[in-house]
Parts: structure tokens; sequence; C-alpha cells
């Protein structure tokens, strides 16, 4: 009786075994089969960073694979660009970046080496979040206008820190001096850690940032938050005005993140991507980790998301030529 008993127990599981591996499609499949890595084109420790090895742990647990987060610094995000470029089309190699790599670089860089829609796949928008100019204690800024009195009276004196050439941020320092008609000088640095290091160490005064990144050391006093590059305050900063409140209008960048596959990359496998990203993205416990940081997630279906790319790469190229932003 127990030797029926185990093979009836033996069947029921073969039989569930086989209903689940039969209700699987082609492209969960295909992405079971070997490990992914999400390549992110800038150093660990920033909101680009976290973000992604939220999707990576998710990943991980839904395919039952490894999962590696490679950070790829320099070349102004185009060293981990060419490595998805360049890596097959599977949907096993995939690039989490944010939107100035995509949408600002292709204008501002005089050599960019990719054509976006060719190389790439636009698979799932991620998510966003509010940029911030940020200062320290030391320097005693209290707001936008203490920032733009010292600029106008000492041209040239202050210096503002980004997280790269070409990127959002650094576009969102040029639209300031823009707007506020003033001269301060840009410091391109590759990634949000070091940047953060030289300017509480005193290096550099200012920094435009995304919010999460910042974050902690403004809720430690260590960072002071001198207006918001958006159209609203935060949520999760409600405090923090934004730069239009202070009389400087016309400076609107947000950040936001997104998930591309190298180009060639089979639509099914893109799509059962954008599904397994949104799902995961839209757990609670994930929904809450992004709030606590300060980012939202954004649901933007794979064509969606491709035309919002081309969209924002033609409303940058605008901007960057108007005002003759250029690569320093």
């Amino acid at each position: 009786m127990s030797t029926r008993r185990s093979l009836i127990a033996l069947a029921t599981v073969l039989a569930v075994s086989s209903t689940i591996a039969q209700a699987q499609t082609p492209a969960e499949k295909h992405l079971a089969s070997d490990k992914f890595t999400l390549v992110v084109p800038f150093p660990a420790g920033g909101a680009m960073d976290a973000l992604a090895r939220l999707l990576a742990d998710g990943l991980a647990k839904r395919y039952d694979q490894a999962t590696v987060v490679d950070n790829a610094p320099g070349g102004a995000g185009t060293i981990g660009m060419g490595k998805v470029k360049r890596a097959k089309a599977d949907g096993h190699t995939l690039l989490v970046i944010p939107a100035g790599n995509l949408t600002i670089n292709p204008t501002l860089m005089p050599k960019f080496p990719f054509d976006i829609q060719k190389d790439f796949v636009a698979v799932a928008m991620l998510a966003t979040t509010p940029n911030v100019l940020v200062t320290t204690p030391k320097t005693g800024f209290k707001n936008v206008n203490d920032v733009i009195r010292q600029a106008k009276a000492k041209p040239g004196s202050l210096f503002y820190a980004s997280t790269g050439m070409g990127s959002g941020l650094h576009i969102a320092g040029e639209l300031f001096k823009d707007q506020a008609n003033v001269d301060i000088q840009h410091v391109a640095y590759r990634g949000s850690t070091p940047a953060i290091n030289d300017l509480m160490a005193g290096t550099v005064p200012l920094m435009f940032s995304n919010l999460p990144t910042v974050l902690p050391h403004l809720e430690s006093g260590r960072l002071v938050a001198l207006g918001l590059t958006d159209r609203a305050r935060s949520p999760s900063a409600p405090d923090i005005p934004t730069l239009a409140e202070q009389g400087v209008p016309g400076v609107i960048v947000p950040s936001w993140y997104g998930l591309l596959a190298p180009g060639g990359t089979p639509p099914d496998v893109v799509e059962q991507l954008y599904k397994d990203a949104t799902e995961i993205l839209a757990q609670p416990q994930v929904r809450e980790a992004l709030k606590a940081q300060g980012m939202t997630e954004w649901n933007m279906k794979p064509a969606a998301f491709d035309a919002y790319i081309r969209e924002e790469t033609a409303r940058w190229a605008k901007v960057i030529q108007a005002r003759n932003i250029t690569m320093e």
C-alpha cells in the first residue's frame, strides 16, 4: 500500500510539473535557459544601480537563474552600452540606463557611437524620479537665490558636479545657468558616488543629482536641498521647493530609467521581459523600496517606450541646439 501511495504521489507531482511546463510560453522557457546579466553603465551605489538590483533579484527568483549586475562605467555611458550592443540578442543581457544616455547624448556627443533604434530594442520604462540641486551646510547656501547672488558677484567662481558629461543632470545644470543668467562651471564625474564624495569633502560646492541618491544625506543633514528640477514637489520630499517656485522656471529635467535589449532580440522575448519587469516592479515590497528612495515605477509598453525615446530625443535636440550646449 505504501508503495502504491508513493507511486500515486509521484505521478501527481509529475502531472503537475508537466502542466506547469506546458503552461510556460516558448519565450519563458527560453529565458529560463540561461543566466541574466543586467548592465549598468555607471558605478555601483546610485539610484540606477539600486533599481537594477531590485529587477535582477526579481528575475532571479522568477526564472530560478543566476542574475548578475555588471557596473560598466566610462565614456559617458558608452562603455556599458557597447557591451549590450555586442551581446547575443537572446534577452539574457539587458541594459538598465537613464534618460540622458538615450535622448541627450545622441545630439550632445559629436561622435555618438550608436543608433539607439537599430542597436537596441526598447523593453520597458522602469521608474522615474525628480532631480535636485544640492549643497553642503559649509557653503551657507539656504536657497537658490543665495547661489545666484554669489554666482553673479563672482562669475565663474562656483562649480557644480554631475554624474557625467551629457547626462540629464549636466543638461539640468546648463539650463539652470541659462535661466538664472549665471556663470557656473561644470565638473563631470563618472557616476554619483565620486561626485557626492567630492561634494561632501568641499571640492565642489554644488551638485545636480537625482533625489534617491542624495535623499539619505538630506535626511541626515549632511547635504542641503536647494530646489527640484521638476514641475511639482515630490511626495518623497514635500518640503523641497522647485526651482520654478524660487523664480527660476524652465528647468524641467526629471530622471527616468529604462530597460533595453540588444537590437534583434525576438519580439516575443521582448514582450515577455516587459511583462516580467512590470510585474516585478508592481510588487508591494518593491514599490515600497522604490518609494523609500524617491522613485516611482512607470509602466510603458515596448512600442510606447520606443516612441517616447524618439520624442524626447527630438525635444532635447532643440534645447541643446538653441542654447548651444556642447561637450566641454
